[in-house]
């Protein structure tokens, strides 16, 4: 396994030993004691999956506490691209994000800890999954809209031909950046 910290605090990208012959291939997708060494402590309680077509954007989402939660993502088939916004009021990194192409091909992980607005775009169409640290708690839903222009996420749109990214009503009415700070003071 290959680990990959990156310039934010928490966050580490996951690189598995994929064992290929003539009949497939086999990973380990989650091994508690080597997670735990490289700094993933955490119990995963909730698994989910979604299924998106090329273009598709979801995010930036986030749960408050106290059903913050820290996620393990991945994609079974397909390619996106992964952001992860550090939002932890105390931490230099405030406001900042982290880009990833995860790719099935490369069966690579993102380690997303509480904390983190997170969102993805479909490169292709994807099948993606996550561990989730705590249960979803709808009350506790918060996020932030995808094009905050005080963040200025390159999503990498033109560079895969998409022109338009599919997006929720529900995801086009979150907070920009500066909202969602007066709203959680």
């Amino acid at each position: 396994m290959e680990v990959r910290k990156t310039s934010i605090e928490g966050l580490i990208e996951i690189i598995p030993n994929v064992y290929q012959d003539s009949r497939g291939f086999f990973l380990e997708t989650f091994h508690i004691e080597k997670y735990q060494e490289i700094g993933v402590d955490r119990q995963f309680v909730q698994s989910n999956q979604s299924y998106s077509l090329k273009g598709v954007l979801r995010g930036l989402h986030m749960q408050l506490p106290p059903y913050q939660q820290g996620k393990l993502v991945n994609v079974s088939k397909g390619k996106v691209l992964d952001i992860a916004v550090d939002l932890r009021k105390d931490s230099p990194t405030f406001g900042q994000y982290e880009s990833i192409i995860l790719d099935s091909e490369r069966c690579n992980q993102f380690y997303v800890p509480e904390g983190f607005a997170h969102g993805f775009v479909a490169l292709e169409e994807s099948v993606f999954s996550y561990q989730c640290t705590n249960v979803y708690n709808k009350a506790s839903e918060a996020g932030i809209i995808w094009n905050d222009a005080d963040l200025a996420i390159d999503w990498e749109l033109e560079k895969y031909d998409i022109q338009q990214p599919i997006i929720s009503e529900k995801d086009l009415a979150l907070p920009r950046l500066s909202e969602y700070q007066k709203q959680s003071t």
